[in-house]
């Protein structure tokens, strides 16, 4: 059966702006695209760990039967969200079966009629697909302007307000100031939302992200911790009080509505935690690896094309997806996977490379595609 007419022509319009999306290939490229950061999606002490996790003791199952409230809720559940709270210097956890879930339930549930949101104006789609699904009112303020969002905040008195942002930005890899943010907030007792999606596993001295390395934690009403990226594994947990976690359970639609992660997930989600604790020469050597990436792409003048980014998120503007599409090919014929970020995605005119930095990738690697992206540039 054909596509209706109307999609048809939606396909056509992105094919026409060089925007269309396909799935890639598996490669064996260098890698500078995907958010593994410290490695761990190809940890094998990991796998093996998580693997004999169950088998001593003695969960053979496969799936988790239905959703939590119903017969998911297996054993290794509280397990893994008291250690994922302890860690994290959290009350509660509540594991979801990924950022997207965590996100879209968090902002579909808990900010009510008559509340305000703002939220950044570059906060990630599963961000703003949950605020679109909130009945509260919500507005964005200018990236990271923080006096932009105080003259909104002052528009509402009287109105309960959740401030929403990202400790580390997905497509820019920069970050706000959060300890003006957290001021601002308690200011006017706003209740402060954090997604840290790109922190995990790549801030703080074992990982477990930047607002703990800044000890801001105890200023947060709501952390988002993403395990896809940093971990290298599946889902995500909503850090906060109890009376949160409890709230949760029992408003947030794709927590309660869908089958739990099997015990094999929750298995390597723990796992991952535990490696945490004594993977810290591997975090470290991320950290240096960022820190040598902005040494070379400023030795190689090639700093005026980047956002400036602290982070293992490096974005290099080349404008025009055609543009920036052809600039990938040519890094990746040479033996380096980074991906371009079209439009619309990012807005028009803001397309760009994404480099992704990794504990794994070398020193060498880092110079080599840094020097092509210079030769095929200038």
């Amino acid at each position: 059966m054909k596509l209706p007419e109307n999609l048809t022509q939606k396909l056509e319009n992105r094919k026409q702006n060089n925007s269309l999306r396909q799935l890639p290939s598996f490669n064996n490229l260098v890698d500078f695209s995907s958010n593994d950061y410290i490695g761990f999606s190809k940890s094998e002490a990991v796998f093996k760990q998580a693997h004999h996790y169950l088998i001593e003791n003695d969960i053979i199952q496969n799936g988790a039967t239905g959703s939590r409230l119903i017969s998911g809720n297996h054993s290794l559940y509280q397990i893994a969200e008291l250690f994922i709270a302890q860690f994290h210097g959290s009350e509660s956890a509540l594991i979801f079966n990924s950022g997207y879930d965590a996100n879209v339930g968090f902002f579909s549930a808990v900010p009510q009629r008559n509340d305000v949101i703002l939220y950044d104006e570059l906060s990630h789609a599963s961000i703003r697909d949950g605020i679109v699904m909130s009945n509260a009112k919500s507005y964005k303020f200018n990236h990271n302007d923080f006096e932009d969002l105080e003259r909104l905040i002052l528009k509402f008195p009287d109105t309960i307000i959740y401030i929403v942002t990202e400790t580390v930005f997905s497509m820019d890899g920069d970050s706000p100031n959060l300890e003006e943010l957290v001021a601002l907030s308690e200011k006017y007792n706003c209740f402060l939302v954090v997604d840290e999606a790109h922190t995990l596993g790549v801030f703080g001295e074992k990982g477990e992200g930047l607002m703990q390395y800044l000890q801001l934690q105890d200023h947060i009403f709501a952390r988002i911790m993403t395990f896809g990226k940093g971990l290298g594994c599946h889902g995500a947990a909503i850090l906060g009080s109890s009376a949160l976690k409890e709230y949760l359970v029992n408003f947030a639609r794709s927590f309660i509505y869908t089958t739990g992660l099997s015990p094999h997930s929750v298995s390597t989600i723990l796992t991952a935690y535990q490696h945490l604790e004594t993977e810290k020469e591997t975090i470290e050597k991320l950290r240096q690896n960022i820190v040598f990436f902005n040494q070379q792409k400023n030795l190689l003048g090639l700093k005026p094309m980047f956002v400036r980014s602290k982070s293992a998120i490096q974005s290099a503007i080349v404008p025009g997806n055609k543009n920036v599409k052809q600039l990938a090919g040519q890094l990746q014929d040479k033996g380096f996977d980074v991906k371009p970020i079209l439009s619309p995605t990012v807005p028009e005119g803001q397309e760009r490379l994404r480099f992704c930095i990794h504990s794994y990738n070398s020193q060498e690697e880092i110079n080599q595609v840094l020097n092509l992206l210079g030769n095929f540039v200038f």
